[in-house]
């Protein structure tokens, strides 16, 4: 099949970029100007999770009357507040003035980013671009020269070990001029391409954190709609690890709770999951929590790197957008406003091309149009961020940040680079401190079976695994004795367990079946010896409203 243009994720980026093409083509007359989404959920939205406080400036220039058009934005955030937990019992609020600037939320929204892309996706559909969710884009189609051709979407009824069942259905080519990537965090096409255009040559190293989420529907005396509340410290600080949490008060008593762990930390028994059960136990998050109910759960990878590791983004024949490239601003701890309009500059840079009679070739429109937009001056006085931190730790990256963004607006004459990857940052487990995890009560904290079951997860039974060993001895015979395993660890959803034999013997297991797709163990494991492809179209979690 082809079109004018393919993009590959039903996400803010993607869907900006298909609005905006179809906008351009529909405004110069173009109405057989096609554009199509493969998106591998189940449904637009069904893979989407954020916080999310959302910066609404890309929405206003992109569908400049969406509050008209009925837009899953309406709860403006009215207070801000920063607390720093100094134990698993005591805490202080931070000060106003002693938050950096960029966390400042005046003119912001809560929102479920979900229930956002599933709006975004009936905009696009209005605008007759052509949808595909169930359709995950597995392998990328290359011309003879090397230039992107297209993708190829993955096969159906596949067995676990290869064979066709019964409902085989192959996959489709899809052939554009130019194929937009927007994959969202760590994209298993993005890393290839980044790899085989040798895109990073010139950049730090990417660094990514896990968020984890859980949406609860509270007692309504203790909820007030547009509250957001960020806090740093406790329980991270026991391993040293950095990262921080946020509840943020949506509308009809339900609260986004949640923890974001950077993949910079060091303890091979840190686990993030149980990380997030025993920060509930602290009396700022239970005393809004307790007596209420936990409707929803799941996680995802993001890509924190910010500027300093910002890939190239342009290549022969397509480009790559959101956090497929890394464009989330780490300092605002926001990637929605910067996916969308990084989908929008892509887009304006594919229809030029397009007119001009172009196809395959590299969009260097792209980079200058990024160049010359807020985007880029986003990134810019954000770059520092989370290298500061990695580099200086919590407090003292801490106090650079907040000098670098409330003196100096951003842009003090200084780049803080961060050059060592998370996977190479683990110390050996003989070494490293054993965190001691409360068990659940099921009732404020839970473990991750009954987690992944409310995520909704699921996928088709009998298919192959999607989580690809490059060497099958390396979890027992290098991960396990160095570094105890981490994968069992730093896995949300369970996927991964170290069997003991009676013989004294040990087996790596894969529950693939429990995939969350939140992509860390693609990027943390230390051998790198784990890859993630896409699994069979519509497998994964199916979130409600997250």
């Amino acid at each position: 099949m082809e079109f004018d243009v393919i993009i590959v994720g039903g996400g803010p980026a993607g869907l900006s970029a298909a609005i905006r093409l179809r906008q351009m083509a529909l405004e110069a007359g173009q109405e057989e100007f096609m554009v199509c989404v493969v998106e591998k959920g189940s449904e637009f939205g069904a893979h989407t999770l954020s916080g999310a406080v959302i910066e609404p400036r890309a929405l206003n220039e992109l569908i400049p009357d969406w509050k008209e058009k009925g837009a899953p934005v309406t709860v403006d955030v009215k207070k801000d507040e920063f607390y720093f937990l100094t134990s698993e019992k005591k805490s202080f609020q931070v000060m106003d003035s002693l938050i950096p600037a960029p966390l400042h939320n005046d003119g912001n929204y809560v929102v479920s980013l979900g229930n956002v892309v599933r709006w975004l996706a009936e905009q696009a559909e209005e605008l007759e671009v052509m949808m595909f969710p169930g359709f995950p884009a597995s392998d990328i189609l290359y011309n003879d020269d090397g230039s992107v051709r297209g993708i190829l979407t993955g096969d159906m009824g596949v067995a676990a070990d290869g064979s066709e069942k019964p409902s085989f259905e192959p996959g489709y080519e899809l052939l554009a001029k130019y194929t937009i990537f927007a994959e969202g965090c760590r994209g298993h096409l993005g890393k290839r391409l980044i790899s085989r255009f040798n895109l990073d040559k010139d950049s730090d190293p990417q660094h990514y954190a896990i968020g984890l989420k859980e949406l609860w529907e509270i007692d309504p005396e203790k909820h007030e709609a547009g509250t957001v509340i960020h806090g740093l410290g406790w329980p991270l600080t026991d391993t040293g690890s950095t990262g921080g949490w946020w509840l943020y008060h949506d509308e009809n008593n339900q609260v986004s709770f949640g923890l974001v762990v950077d993949l910079s930390y060091h303890n091979p028994y840190l686990s993030p999951f149980d990380e997030m059960q025993r920060l509930k136990l602290h009396p700022v998050i239970r005393n809004f929590l307790e007596g209420g109910k936990r409707i929803s759960y799941g996680a995802r990878a993001l890509v924190k790197g910010g500027l300093n590791s910002l890939p190239k983004f342009i290549f022969p024949g397509g480009v790559l957008v959101g956090d497929d490239a890394g464009f989330l601003n780490p300092a605002k701890i926001k990637g929605t406003h910067t996916s969308m309009k990084s989908g929008m500059l892509a887009a304006e840079a594919v229809f030029e091309a397009i007119q001009a009679g172009r196809q395959h070739d590299e969009l260097v429109a792209y980079e200058t149009l990024y160049k010359q937009s807020w985007l880029y001056e986003d990134n810019y006085e954000a770059r520092n961020f989370s290298s500061a931190i990695h580099r200086m730790g919590l407090l003292m990256g801490g106090g650079f940040n907040f000098l670098e963004h409330n003196l100096f607006g951003g842009k003090m004459p200084l780049t803080i680079h961060d050059t060592c990857p998370d996977y190479e940052q683990l110390e050996r487990s003989a070494h490293a401190y054993k965190p001691d995890y409360p068990k659940p009560d099921g009732k404020l904290t839970f473990d991750k079976l009954s987690s992944v079951f409310i995520s909704n997860t699921n996928h088709a039974e009998d298919q192959p695994c999607h989580l690809k060993l490059t060497d099958p001895t390396v979890p027992i015979d290098i991960n396990l004795p160095i570094y105890a395993e981490p994968a069992r660890l730093y896995c949300p959803a369970g996927v991964y367990e170290v069997v003991h034999n009676d013989d004294g013997g040990a087996k790596f297991v894969i529950n693939s079946q429990n995939c969350v797709h939140c992509k860390t163990c693609d990027i943390k494991d230390p051998s790198q010896n784990i890859t993630w492809v896409t699994p069979e179209g519509g497998g994964g979690p199916n979130y409600p409203n997250m």
